[in-house]
């Protein structure tokens, strides 16, 4: 059987079935290896109650799908295979596609800034696959194991798991639905925290607002323009000296007197606290955390570990520890009093600074509790380590005050995570690729048990175009969990920094969620009793919809359908919407804009809305209440509205009110009423308006008060269809009149101007390429599309594959616009291939050809030269002193378990290992026409050979997760008769 990537590799040892039990409840059940295996297996951290995953309980049911299992190499592969037309997905925090068949993910939770589609891994481990049959019946698998895990899904119908032994793996379902396998999965995971309801308005961060001056300007400009915002918050910035639990006492003086401030304007803070702690006598944290010996140790268990972060050489917490749990939520508990109303959880993978693997050793020592594994070394709770902080953090809001609930945000997670905290989707960069992922990104972690979720609207890394960021708000103000956030050195990225056009869009997009929030709420309030999903899949709507499946451009929200754009040049009513069988009605708020996405409501289905208020603390149960109907095909709608006092416990013990109202057509009247009602409180006295939606954006208005029936008397069926006509008219020509964001005009070499053009692709359907030619004529990316590998990511203006005309590094080549020469990329015969090039000063031109051979499309060719173009007489036709340098930055994935291997010219093997640094090859040292960057993990190597007669010098250079393979030729002056070339080619092959 083949087990890892080498698909020639054939392990002789016979799959046996796993042996399996019932467990927890209907339709779960665990499987093991062996009776051995399920004694060595460790205790489960993803499981809220550990004894769930070890008692079975009394079933006479069997498994629908059995695995099978191979241990090799303290390795347990295990394997489960379904029928053709099957569709993966889930598998936590992912780039690239909604559907996950044809890739393989890979749990280590790292700090991935810039993060491609075709990353991995990422920031949280989710060793989970949701997995739809043909027949829309849906079950679970989850890989019970904190460790480093591989989930291969590149073979349809085939699921794949390598890690460590031993683990158990459990299954849930088939079950009718995938609601129905989530609400399972949650029952053993635990579902996600109630937010409080000020947490599901609109965040605004940055990094940093540097003074409690400018924060309270920007919380004042959101209240002056009547932009809806209920949080702002604070970075590292507002630490003394990144130190966590101090303030600096210069920039944020008085932080209660801030709080006041925010507080009596409706806003709430969210301050951040990291895991590295400053090493420093004298600093109470570290003072106290040594006193009580709370750090994770060395490999000798006896020293702390030190590394580098924010505040120089630090010391990280054993959260895997009780001891140190109590210690952390106690410091929390004290840091609340300052008027904090939440804590962001940071660089919790742990990150860890100059080092190429960007975290701590794996052999460093945790002393964990015994319910959690016992003493064990780095290895075992890395994936847990941010989940184990939040914990320890939302313990520590707990202390501060029984009646608040906490709310806490971590970028490190691992699946269970969403009982403590909420995350966001790390890192993104300001590009439409990372607007479209997004969407894909927050319905997969809701597709693993975490539904509160979102991205940093806007971007974080780079500067977003008003028209993107105003399209990003549309969406992202429907998403679960809605921020905008954006780096350091970066543009202003609040909602009006982009132009009045934009900032209309972007409050109208925010008044469309606080118009929501009711539905909202309610959704949290079903994810946190059910286990059921926030935003999901449109095929959640007919999971046997084949068409559904692959859709990453819309979402639910319950019943209520969101449509949007993430194409620059395309509004969202210029998209085929492809819809769910049934009834799905459009609608909007009076508001319709080409950049905001299309809304629609399933037939059956009534929805609760309020007053577009500025923040939640605005909402008063006396407010006016909004009943969207949308009736059946039967003439029938129902729905939930949960109420509470938005914050505190009293809904656990009866302090709520639940409604469910339901719409009946009989006739030409359509009834709303009360049908049932929960919870003690008594209705508020409050008008209600219903609208029925007829179609086409046309509705019928009634008004009546709560708990009252309320009738709407509905015209004839060629009224209502004139009704529709008009309406669509209307919006038509509505949309025609509204243009879409402007771009701003800009100059080359201008901020921002990056973004106002598109990367040109290359793509033979085993390598795919962005390049852009406007900015060096870099390769951004680089994927291999047979293994699932992105090889080559990096942002616009740095890294990605970069050529030099000089020695220097960064010298003339990588930043100047480059023109298109030749392209052949659409009907080539022979081959796909781009030909761009550049001026690099001095007469000089640096042109490079890229080729994917039609006849071995695994092969990737580039050939560079600087030629002499203009080169005075006075000269002698020569040019400056010229050397060509090709520098590519490839990511590295698995840091251990990656080199650089080659023969050199004189008949010595080398091995280039990451703590090696920079080395540097030349004469006899010099590859032989070809070396190798190695995975051993993912068990393929990228070949990359030249002609040897071109390059003087080869470099090899490991950075923090990173590695330079550089080519250089000889540095000499250039002639029209004797120009430099380089060309080199790339192969991903097996190994070994």
């Amino acid at each position: 059987m083949t087990v890892s990537g080498d698909n020639s590799e054939t392990i002789d040892i016979t799959p046996t079935e796993m042996i399996f039990e019932p467990i927890l409840e209907h339709g779960v059940f665990r499987f093991d290896c062996s009776v051995e295996h399920k004694k060595a297996a460790f205790p489960s951290v993803s499981f809220k109650n550990i004894k769930d995953r070890e008692v079975p309980v009394i079933s006479h049911n069997v498994p629908a799908y059995t695995p099978t299992c191979v241990c090799l190499e303290e390795k347990q592969v295990v394997t489960i295979e379904f029928s053709p037309g099957t569709s993966f997905y889930g598998t936590g925090e992912v780039g690239g596609e909604l559907e996950r068949t044809g890739k393989r993910v890979f749990t280590w939770n790292t700090d991935a800034w810039g993060y491609g589609p075709g990353t991995t891994p990422l920031y949280q481990s989710h060793p989970w696959v949701l997995v739809v049959l043909p027949t829309g019946e849906t079950l679970g698998v989850l890989a019970d194991t904190t460790q480093k895990c591989e989930i291969d899904l590149r073979k349809e119908g085939i699921i794949r798991i390598i890690a460590p032994t031993a683990y158990p793996i459990i299954t849930f379902g088939p079950f009718s639905s995938p609601t129905a396998v989530l609400e399972s999965l949650s029952h053993a995971i635990g579902t996600v925290f109630m937010p409080p309801k000020w947490a599901l308005g609109y965040h605004q961060c940055r990094f940093s607002y540097m003074s409690e001056k400018r924060v309270a300007e920007i919380a004042q400009t959101f209240r002056d323009k009547k932009i809806p915002a209920d949080v702002i918050w604070m970075d590292i910035d507002y630490m003394d000296g990144f130190r966590c639990f101090t303030l600096d006492k210069e920039r944020f003086p008085d932080p209660s007197a801030l709080a006041n401030y925010l507080h009596n304007n409706g806003f709430k803070a969210v301050w951040m606290l990291d895991p590295g702690i400053k090493q420093e006598e004298g600093y109470f944290v570290y003072d106290s955390g040594s006193k009580d010996d709370v750090w994770v140790k060395q490999a000798d268990g006896k020293k702390p570990f030190i590394g580098e972060v924010w505040p120089g050489t630090c010391v990280f917490p054993d959260y895997t520890n009780s001891k140190t749990r109590f210690w952390w939520a106690s410091l929390v508990k004290d840091f609340i009093s300052n008027g904090v109303d939440g804590i962001w959880n940071d660089m919790n993978e742990p990150a860890v600074f100059n080092t190429v693997t960007k975290t701590m050793p794996e052999n460093n020592i945790h002393c964990g509790d015994d319910e959690l594994g016992g003493v064990q070394n780095h290895s075992h709770y890395h994936n847990v380590y941010g989940t184990l902080m939040a914990r320890s953090t939302y313990e520590g809001i707990e202390l501060a005050d029984k009646n608040k609930r906490p709310f806490v945000l971590t970028r490190a997670g691992f699946i269970g995570s969403q009982r403590y905290a909420a995350t966001w989707t790390g890192d993104n960069l300001s590009t439409w690729e990372h607007l479209h992922m997004s969407i894909s990104m927050v319905l997969q972690l809701g597709l693993s048990g975490q539904p509160l979720s979102g991205p940093d609207i806007g971007g974080f890394g780079g500067n977003a175009t008003p028209r993107l960021f105003g399209r990003w708000m549309g969406i992202g103000a429907m998403f679960p969990f809605c921020r905008g956030h954006s780096e350091v050195a970066t543009d202003d990225h609040e909602p009006w920094s982009f132009g009045e056009e934009c900032e209309e869009v972007c409050r109208a997009a925010l008044k469309r969620r606080y118009q929501l929030l009711p539905h909202f709420y309610t959704l949290f309030y079903i994810a946190h009793t059910t286990g059921a999903p926030v935003a999901a899949p449109i095929f959640f709507a007919d999971p046997k919809d084949s068409r559904l499946r692959t859709v990453e451009n819309a979402f639910l929200l319950g019943p209520l359908l969101i449509y949007a754009s993430t194409l620059n040049n395309q509004g969202s009513h210029e998209l085929h919407h492809i819809l769910p069988k049934g009834t799905w009605l459009r609608f909007d708020f009076e508001d319709s804009h080409p950049d905001l996405p299309t809304l629609y409501l399933r037939g059956g289905s009534i929805i609760s809305m309020a007053p577009p208020h500025l923040h939640v603390g605005e909402f008063t149960l006396s407010d006016d209440l909004t009943l969207l109907v949308s009736l059946d095909e039967n003439g029938k709608a129902e729905g939930l509205l949960f109420e509470d006092d938005g914050d505190g416990y009293g809904y656990t013990k009866g302090r709520f009110l639940i409604t469910n109202y339901i719409a009946e057509k009989h006739s030409s009247i359509v009834t709303v009423k009360v049908s049932k009602t929960e919870g003690d409180w008594q209705r508020p006295k409050r008008r209600v308006h219903v609208r029925l939606l007829l179609g086409g954006g046309a509705m019928l208005d009634a008004w009546g008060m709560d708990g009252e029936t309320i009738q709407i008397i509905v015209p004839s069926e060629s009224e209502v269809s004139e009704l529709i006509t008009t309406s669509n008219e209307r919006f038509k020509l509505h949309m025609e009149n509204t243009k879409l964001i402007p771009e701003k005009e800009m100059l080359p070499g201008e901020k921002g101007m990056e973004l106002s053009r598109l990367p040109v692709e290359l793509n033979n359907g085993n390598w795919k390429l962005n390049i852009i030619p406007w900015i060096g004529g870099r390769i951004l990316s680089m994927s291999h599309v047979p293994s699932g590998v992105q090889w080559l990511h990096s942002r616009i203006d740095i890294n990605g594959y970069e050529e030099y005309s000089s020695t220097e590094y960064r010298s003339s080549g990588c930043t100047e616009e480059y023109n298109i020469i030749e392209t052949d990329l659409e009907h080539a015969r022979e081959e796909k291939s781009l030909i761009l090039e550049g001026n690099v000063g001095g007469g000089l031109v640096l042109q490079r050809k890229i080729t994917i051979p039609n006849d071995n499309p695994n092969i990737l060719r580039i050939a560079s030269t600087i030629e002499a173009r203009s080169v005075g007489a006075g000269s002698g036709g020569f040019s400056r002193l010229a050397c060509l340098r090709v520098h590519p930055t490839f990511t590295i994935f698995h840091p251990t378990e990656s080199f650089v291997k080659f023969t050199s010219t004189d008949g010595t093997n080398h091995e280039v290992l990451p703590d090696s640094g920079e080395q540097l090859y030349e004469g006899n040292n010099l590859p032989h026409g070809e070396w190798m960057l190695v995975d051993k993990s993912l068990n393929l190597q990228l070949v990359n050979r030249f002609d040897v007669s071109q390059v003087v010098k080869c470099i090899v250079n490991w950075d923090c997760g990173t590695v330079n393979m550089e080519l250089w030729s000889e540095d000499r002056p250039v002639s029209k008769e004797s120009p430099l070339e380089i060309e080199h080619e790339y192969e991903i092959k097996s190994f070994p």
